[in-house]
């Protein structure tokens, strides 16, 4: 991926082919500990299936970082809505890095490969949301300048 340097002790890439995408799974884990919870209806197959797609989508980009054959945080960027507003918008779902690994860069260098990948593609801006609950996460996204905060409402639809 263009525009990403290797980092001491990690490099950030995007995922290569449906399986190294997959092999990312297990990292979804470090989402799911407090303040964070496992979603409702999370089902590691369905959510394999998901990341092999994200792998080769044109729309969508997995980034992983490793240091040797160790995943030590993952990425997942879409272009999605283009805002009669603000023109076409780039979503991160999903920003992890091992929780023994944090305040070493790699959360910085996957945001920043995200916004890379994203402007390369012509989006006008990146957004994520993060529960209200992740203070340290909070503080993470505040260092990097955003250029605008909101509150994100969201509703579960089911059958």
């Amino acid at each position: 991926m263009a525009g990403v340097e290797p980092q001491p002790g990690f490099l950030v890439a995007a995922a290569a082919s449906p399986d190294e995408a997959a092999a990312a799974l297990p990292a979804y884990e470090w989402l799911f500990a407090p303040p964070g919870s496992v979603p409702d209806g999370w089902a590691p197959a369905a959510a394999e299936e998901r990341l092999r797609a994200v792998a080769g989508s044109g729309r969508a980009q997995l980034l992983v970082a490793r240091s040797g054959d160790d995943v030590v945080g993952l990425c997942c960027v879409f272009l999605d809505i283009a805002s009669v507003r603000f023109g076409q918008r780039a979503w991160v779902e999903d920003l992890a890095v091992d929780p023994a690994r944090r305040s070493e860069g790699i959360g910085k260098a996957l945001l920043d490969a995200a916004k890379d990948w994203a402007r390369e593609r012509g989006a006008s801006h990146l957004e994520l949301d993060s529960g209200l609950d992740r203070a340290d996460a909070h503080r993470f996204y505040e260092r990097e300048g955003p250029s605008w905060v909101s509150k994100c409402f969201a509703w579960q639809l089911k059958d």
